[in-house]
């Protein structure tokens, strides 16, 4: 139970990140249900009937998702209250949080029971009627709850927004499974052409609700660069920019179709899958907001445009590192021995991971932070450069995923000097300490880099499932990034890192889904240029993290 405590808060951004896709994949396959398979089923042939079959399959699987993951989160938040406070499970459950998620899993439970009618006993009205109450039980545990002003305008545009995302983003995997059962050139450009109009009603209602929200929420331009807050609604806008893109793009290859041009429809569903990567990852990012307050409520501790400017303004990266001994926790935990030593008693530990303590860090802590950054970005701008020289046609650098091997022992020993191998906290006691764990975490990505990609470069492997390990676990750390913190004590020192790590997390996101596009396309144009995106995002990662500052 205190393990759950102490890593309560990262945990629940995770699952709150997993609740908006189940949500938005349940919602969405409803929509393309209701207004697309089954009413123009009858068009797309013989796989009018599959269509319709594999999309309540879709909704369904999504609802049971969304049902387990919101009770997890009851059930992790309730034990959180009632282990924390001493209040009873019957007082726990009747706070508003949750009576909001019981309110919303009840409503998805009721929309599942509906998904499994059989096909012609299932009423799209009702499939509408409950889809609406759960997409308002989803509303009640936004900001918009916790508002005292204008909370019917704000709920009002949170639902919007969030249909906005089903409608568009949630109603892709539908999308790609009705391109999948096609049979003929009329059928996909069917599905194309109403799937488009979909979306575009889905853009519009994003617009609209994102500017209510943003007024609101963030209010001015200094919230929206100097608090945390305005700092991932900007991630946020980026990649929807990323997704408009795209489906701009779709949108012109499904206009251009024309008879036994099957490879159009290959790249549609190709950018298509690439739009559910980035719009998970928005997903995320939307669920990093909900464990920060809105910039508009936050007056004290903004950063100025000049901090960040200064504080990212080019300097020589630090190649030397202090002396362990120096850094605040080692030189405390010394001092704490020697005096037990001289006593006789018990030494007691400087730091707990998992306490909500945060320690103070003085000028080598920085300079070590500082130093393992700066050497992690020489790592990866060399990784970037030598992927480019593999594209380039040189075989002999092929072998740059072993790089990240290297990487990962660096950060392994390095990231978090108090705890072991450098440190004196045991390993399974440092995975209290969120910051640890989410290290940890990345280190395990870079192994598993290092150990599927290199086997794609050694033995030429083109096809299956392994070149495509890489890809997806550069998106999953992109991801794991927006929801990356820091154990600072100083809010705006704490709020300019993270300034740092957004462009990480964006450019990762573009490396991974690029990588993806280039594995995934047919030879041509398309597959060229991802082939050369991926490698200039690594290296420009390289280059944000040898700029890498926290003083």
């Amino acid at each position: 139970m205190q393990l759950l405590v102490d890593l309560f808060g990262y945990l629940s951004i995770v699952l709150h990140g997993l609740t908006i896709v189940g949500q938005a994949v349940t919602l969405g396959s409803v929509l393309f249900l209701v207004f697309l398979a089954r009413p123009h089923a009858w068009m797309m042939g013989d796989g009018g009937a599959v269509v319709i079959a594999d999309t309540t399959r879709i909704a369904r699987w999504a609802a049971l998702g969304l049902v387990v993951g919101e009770s997890i989160v009851i059930a992790m938040q309730t034990a959180v209250l009632t282990s924390t406070t001493g209040i009873g499970l019957a007082d726990a459950l009747g706070a508003d949080f949750a009576i909001a998620g019981l309110a919303k899993i009840a409503a998805t439970l009721a929309l599942f029971g509906v998904l499994l009618l059989p096909a012609g006993r299932m009423s799209s009205v009702l499939l509408v009627v409950v889809g609406a109450l759960e997409l308002a039980a989803g509303t009640l545990t936004t900001h918009a709850v916790a508002r005292l002003d204008d909370r019917p305008l704000l709920l009002a545009a949170t639902a919007l927004h969030q249909f906005g995302a089903a409608i568009w983003i949630g109603g892709i995997p539908a999308f790609i499974a009705a391109l999948k059962r096609g049979t003929d050139q009329a059928a996909w450009r069917l599905v194309g052409e109403r799937f488009s109009t979909m979306c575009q009603i889905g853009v519009v209602a994003i617009l609209i609700s994102a500017s209510i929200l943003a007024t609101w929420y963030i209010g001015s331009v200094p919230a929206a660069y100097g608090t945390a807050y305005g700092v991932m609604a900007g991630a946020k806008a980026v990649m929807f920019a990323a997704l408009l893109l795209l489906g701009y793009g779709n949108y012109r290859l499904i206009r251009g179709m024309r008879p036994q041009q099957t490879r159009s429809v290959l790249r549609v569903r190709r950018f298509a899958e690439v739009e559910i990567g980035i719009g998970f990852t928005l997903f995320f990012a939307a669920a990093s907001l909900t464990s920060v307050p809105p910039g508009v409520d936050l007056t004290q501790d903004r950063v100025t445009w000049h901090e960040i400017v200064e504080r990212n303004w080019p300097v020589s990266p630090r190649l030397v590192s202090p002396d362990h001994d120096t850094l605040t926790l080692p030189a405390l935990q010394a001092k704490l021995d020697a005096e037990a030593k001289a006593s006789a008693s018990k030494p007691s530990p400087a730091f707990v991971p998992g306490s909500g303590e945060i320690p103070d860090r003085n000028a080598d802590d920085i300079a070590w932070s500082e130093y393992n950054h700066h050497w992690a970005g020489i790592f990866v701008v060399v990784i970037g450069l030598l992927a480019m020289l593999t594209q380039a046609g040189l075989r002999a650098a092929r072998h740059w995923p072993l790089l990240f091997l290297g990487l990962a022992g660096f950060l392994f020993f390095r990231s978090d000097p108090e705890t072991w191998p450098m440190g004196d906290i045991s390993f399974f006691d440092s995975l209290r300490d969120v910051e640890v764990l989410q290290h940890r975490f990345f280190v395990l990505l870079l192994i598993g880099f290092a150990a599927f990609e290199w086997r794609v470069r050694a033995f030429d492997l083109r096809g299956g499932w392994m070149p495509l390990v890489f890809p997806l676990l550069t998106a999953i750390g992109a991801a794991a990034l927006l929801t990356h913190s820091h154990a600072i004590a100083n809010i705006r020192d704490q709020l300019l890192i993270e300034i740092t790590h957004t462009p990480l997390a964006l450019a990762g996101a573009a490396a991974g889904w690029a990588r993806w596009l280039e594995l995934r396309l047919e030879d041509g144009r398309g597959k060229r240029v991802a082939g050369w995106i991926w490698p200039l995002c690594l290296v420009l990662v390289g280059f944000v993290l040898l700029d890498y500052r926290e003083a």
